[in-house]
């Protein structure tokens, strides 16, 4: 049944074999030996696909009821960090991969340690279920999907150029001033166009359009382009913070930080969450507000 769903779920024999570590031809030996147990063709198959039939759509809602029990049911008693093994694949936005968060992952490696944790980094809309994740972090606003999302708390955003910049260029006293200035724009993983900048003044949030010469979609190039004296950015505090320690660059603008952005966690939409998703959920809510409080804000 495992075999089954994950087949329906990502329509490739050769992306089961690859997520669930098992060899292509067992994969397809599993399937056909279902099928002829059942009297009945679960999926039609050609050189390109692997799609449902009627028989099978109709199968396969009763098999996700069912693994979803046998999951709930198997570990209804202990959920603590000694019962629970396996490998937990997740993603983090790129702004995350700093040597601070990645090592306070480490208090949840340490409380589960029957867990292999395997961490993406990515700040691309990521299709879960095609791509085998159980769960993904994200900043700001999400789109519309069938995902499950919980707010686990928000990060502090920062605006701010290299020192070499503004010793050229002066800095801005107000987000105005931002006209006469070059700006380093971010492209959306989401919507693939670049994010407008944020800031509070006189109690309301106001947009802002960064202009200037160059446009990345990757947070750590984001930041790099202000290292170099491209212009400035507006970044979540913890992707920046050394730079910022070391002198390298300068917060501006501080005065109109914006309401900090919202981070949350999404994972598949299902009635029974997997044991593994769960306790990473739950510890996330717990230690999320408290791993940096420099940066992060409990929800």
């Amino acid at each position: 049944m495992q075999v089954f769903a994950k087949l329906a779920e990502l329509g490739s024999f050769t992306k089961v074999a690859e997520v669930m570590q098992a060899g292509r031809p067992r994969i397809t030996r599993t399937i056909q030996e279902l099928e002829a147990s059942l009297g009945v063709r679960l999926f039609q198959r050609t050189t390109r696909s692997v799609k449902l039939t009627a028989e099978g759509e109709r199968f396969y809602e009763r098999v996700k009821e069912i693994l979803a029990t046998i999951a709930d049911t198997t570990s209804m008693f202990d959920r603590s960090g000694s019962s629970l093994r396996g490998r937990l694949r997740i993603d983090i936005p790129t702004a995350f991969s700093q040597h601070s968060f990645m090592r306070s992952l480490r208090l949840f490696t340490e409380a589960f340690r029957e867990v292999e944790l395997v961490v993406g980094v990515t700040d691309r809309t990521v299709d879960l279920v095609a791509e085998g994740i159980d769960c993904v972090l994200r900043i700001g606003d999400l789109p519309d999907s069938s995902m499950v999302a919980r707010e686990i708390g928000s990060a502090i955003m920062v605006t701010c150029a290299s020192a070499h910049y503004l010793s050229a260029h002066g800095a801005p006293l107000t987000p105005q001033d931002l006209a006469g200035h070059q700006c380093v724009s971010f492209l959306s993983g989401q919507t693939n166009r670049p994010l407008p900048w944020h800031f509070s003044q006189n109690g309301e949030d106001r947009l802002h359009m960064p202009q200037g010469g160059i446009t990345v979609n990757d947070s750590n190039a984001y930041v790099q382009c202000a290292v170099a004296d491209f212009g400035i950015i507006q970044a979540p505090g913890i992707s920046v913070e050394t730079f910022l320690a070391s002198g390298q660059l300068v917060e501006v603008l501080e005065a109109y930080r914006p309401k900090p952005r919202l981070v949350s966690v999404l994972y598949p939409s299902r009635t029974h969450l997997a044991p593994l998703v769960d306790a990473f959920v739950e510890w996330l809510k717990q230690h999320f507000p408290v791993l940096h409080p420099e940066w992060f804000n409990a929800r």
